[in-house]
């Protein structure tokens, strides 16, 4: 659809709000934040389909979330406008891009060079979002605290140290598990541990460095 507007408002209507996203604020970030200029050119014409597009051309590649699925994360994550966002594993930027408008400031986390550069160029203008690159499953501790931490991706292990960069009130989320059986979670500290609890289903790609390790076979 070359009408990205109104496959915009289709993509809030027909795949967001119906997913119980009920956030006015989370559904007016997605109407206000063009997807198209975050996707590959390739796939621009699909950029609102509800699609985890591929943003990396390798054979494992890794890919944006799709918007209903990053809709329900943000609807549960219940970020304050006061509050501080690591967004672990930005990619182009478009889930840090939709974070600047509901959150105070947005710390965005890429390990892939490649991709850190496209986010930077496509982040310019959003003046409360800073782009940081190092690796994934470290987080980014020089900005810890952070009241949400969003993964933006599946992980098959605990986030520990990213649940230790955590406000003493704060949020993780992140899809546990891989494959279809994998559920959205939410960690919340609980004295010096977090604790995940699933909150629904949801499948996303596993990101680098969330693997479980092999088991060693004799």
């Amino acid at each position: 659809m070359s009408d990205f507007a109104a496959a915009r408002r289709n993509m809030v209507d027909g795949q967001i709000r119906t997913s119980d996203v009920t956030d006015l604020r989370i559904l007016g970030a997605f109407l206000a934040v063009p997807r198209e200029r975050f996707v590959p050119p390739a796939f621009t014409g699909v950029a609102y389909l509800d699609l985890d597009v591929p943003v990396t051309g390798d054979a494992s590649p890794r890919r944006m979330l799709t918007p209903m699925l990053l809709g329900k994360l943000l609807q549960a994550a219940e970020i304050g406008e006061g509050e501080r966002v690591l967004d672990v594993g930005c990619a182009t930027g478009y889930s840090a891009a939709v974070l600047s408008r509901i959150a105070d400031t947005v710390v965005a986390l890429e390990e892939n060079p490649a991709l850190a550069a496209q986010a930077r160029e496509r982040l310019a203008g959003y003046s409360n979002v800073t782009v940081e690159t190092g690796a994934l499953i470290e987080g980014w501790p020089q900005g810890a605290p952070y009241d949400v931490i969003l993964v933006n991706g599946a992980t098959e292990i605990d986030p520990a140290a990213l649940c230790a960069q955590l406000s003493p009130r704060g949020r993780l989320l992140c899809v546990k598990g891989r494959g279809p059986g994998g559920k959205a979670t939410i960690y919340q500290k609980s004295g010096e541990q977090a604790v995940g609890r699933p909150i629904f289903d949801a499948a996303a790609a596993v990101l680098p460095g969330f693997e479980r390790p092999q088991a060693f076979v004799f």
